[in-house]
């Protein structure tokens, strides 16, 4: 009988347990392993129901694709400084820098009084090949007016670039002509160089600089070793000073150029993506060459990873003054659309173990963005005892200290000197007014400067102008008042500014760094490291 009731009772029993068990599934499922994904789908669908709701009941007309993209920006500012949105328009533009080459027509220009001005005409590229040259203002662009407060950067960009083999017909206005002048341009490939100098510093010294890291960097930088090594080159300094990054392919490429086999370059690590380690594998053609690194602020990402690289591995000297402290690496993502977000996925390590990464707060840009500001107030640019490390003591592999906590510290500190800074010269450089008139004197001169072909004459030659005084003249006309006792004081600054410009306008960008590189302290100490033999870091004594 009593078996029979226990038989009777035995569905409900078990229908009991598998609710139960339903039940304590549910929680632990809620709880534990899916409670973050129901979070974001909760989350996602909140969204697109505001959004819903916005289009379908607010007061007013709303263009709701204009609201996501204002919306985007700000969610991915909630987490880092550097996970970032990119429109469709300014994807291309975005990634044109670092992929070695854009279709365009080949010119560098200013807009200077609401028209456009070529500054210089890249050798054999379109607007060269077409009889475009520096000096000549773009009035028109396929017959319509190209001038005015409209005219803007992205602007000329947006006329001038364009794909492959189109044409685009430019009116020209030339120096000393009165009518238009109509010359059809057909676009074509326009290289960016990332390497933009190398030559000898001395009989024995190599000099390269590094604009930024993009796709063609490394083949670059073997082009320049292979010249320096016709010139029987060393010693080399590799100028990052300036450099805010780009690709990490770029710079464990040249990193292992210079490095032994088996040396970590770098590795990145994150929540979601493992450690993924980067080492030398021997081959470089430059493992015993003694190096030199310069360093500023505004060395970031991609330039900190070679530094660091070199400075953990004992492989050089890195010279200047403390870089940017930015070691987080994003992933490109791309939408339906073609606009994309940068996401940040991992960190960067150097060899020794320490995060490039400065700190920050997640959603709160503002002092992240200050930091260069605070670290000039704070006297970080002038005196290295005033460089706060908040990350702990590492070691590199011969044991001597560095640390993390935010970017690269040199080995040998270069300050900044402020002597003759006056309150004239912060104006002047600062309102562009040097440049601009830099670009009128050119402009004005252009058949006499044609004339001169190398630095060390244009140097010369400008010297005897009183550019200066000129130009305090002209400063005066556009307002800003004629200091005497500033302007005697920073004379020299002033000077090199203005003569800097100028070579830079008639010249190419390896002149310019010549003449900047003339008398800077940071190569001024790379010679003498070099002289004195001292490239190679040595261990530090046992105590």
């Amino acid at each position: 009988m009593d078996q029979k009731r226990n038989n009777r009772f035995m569905p409900i029993i078990m229908a009991v347990c598998v609710v139960v068990g339903i039940l304590i599934g549910t929680f632990y499922a809620n709880h534990f392993s899916g409670n973050r994904l129901s979070i974001i789908n909760t989350s996602s669908n909140k969204l697109n129901n505001l959004l819903h709701i916005i289009d379908d009941q607010y007061v007013d007309t709303v263009n709701v694709n204009d609201l996501v993209e204002k919306a985007v920006p700000q969610i991915l500012a909630e987490l880092d400084p550097h996970s970032v949105y990119i429109s469709a328009k300014d994807v291309q533009m975005a990634n044109d820098d670092l992929r070695g080459s854009f279709s365009g027509v080949g010119i560098e220009f200013i807009i200077r009084q609401d028209t456009l001005r070529v500054q210089q005409v890249i050798g054999n590229g379109p607007a060269e090949r077409a009889g475009v040259i520096a000096g000549d203002k773009i009035v028109k662009v396929d017959d319509e007016n190209f001038t005015g407060k409209t005219l803007t950067n992205e602007v000329a960009m947006h006329k001038l670039k364009g794909p492959k083999d189109t044409k685009v017909k430019l009116g020209i206005m030339r120096y000393g002509e009165k009518t238009i002048r109509n010359i059809v341009v057909t676009r074509g490939e326009i290289p960016t160089k990332s390497v933009t100098a190398a030559y000898m510093l001395n009989k024995g010294t190599g000099y390269i600089r590094i604009k930024n890291f993009g796709e063609n960097t490394y083949p670059e930088l073997l082009i320049a070793l292979a010249k320096l090594s016709q010139e029987d080159f060393q010693n080399l300094t590799i100028d990052l000073r300036g450099n805010t990054g780009g690709y990490l392919q770029s710079a464990v490429q040249i990193a292992n150029e210079f490095l032994p086999k088996n040396r970590l370059i770098v590795y990145t690590q994150g929540r979601k993506s493992q450690r993924q380690e980067y080492r030398s594998d021997g081959r470089g053609s430059y493992q015993r060459i003694p190096l030199v690194v310069l360093i500023d602020e505004g060395s970031a990402s991609a330039s900190e990873i070679l530094a660091g690289a070199i400075q953990d591995n004992d492989r050089g000297t890195i010279i200047g003054r403390r870089s940017f402290g930015k070691g987080l690496v994003q992933q490109p993502i791309e939408f339906n659309d073609h606009s994309m977000i940068r996401l940040t996925i991992a960190r960067y390590y150097s060899p020794s173990g320490r995060c490039i990464q400065k700190p920050y707060v997640s959603g709160n840009n503002k002092n992240y963005e200050e930091d260069i500001l605070t670290r000039y107030e704070h006297g970080e640019f002038f005196s290295q005892d005033s460089i706060k490390h908040e990350g702990k003591e590492y070691h590199t592999a011969i044991g001597r200290p560095v640390f993390g906590g935010g970017g690269i510290t040199p080995d040998i500190f270069i300050a900044e000197d402020t002597t003759d800074v006056t309150s004239y010269y912060k104006q002047a450089s600062m309102s562009g007014l040097i440049i601009q008139y830099a670009y009128e004197y050119t402009d004005a001169n252009r058949q006499t400067l044609k004339g001169i072909s190398s630095v060390d004459d244009m140097t010369k030659y400008l010297q005897k102008q009183n550019m200066v005084d000129k130009f305090a003249s002209y400063a005066d006309k556009n307002g800003l008042k004629r200091r005497n006792l500033m302007i005697q004081r920073s004379h020299k600054l002033l000077e090199r500014f203005i003569n800097s410009r100028i070579i830079y306008n008639m010249m190419s960008e390896e002149a310019w760094m010549k003449y900047l590189n003339s008398d800077d302290p940071a190569i001024t100490e790379a010679l003498k490291v070099f002289r004195e033999n001292s490239a190679f870091p040595k261990a530090p004594e046992k105590k």
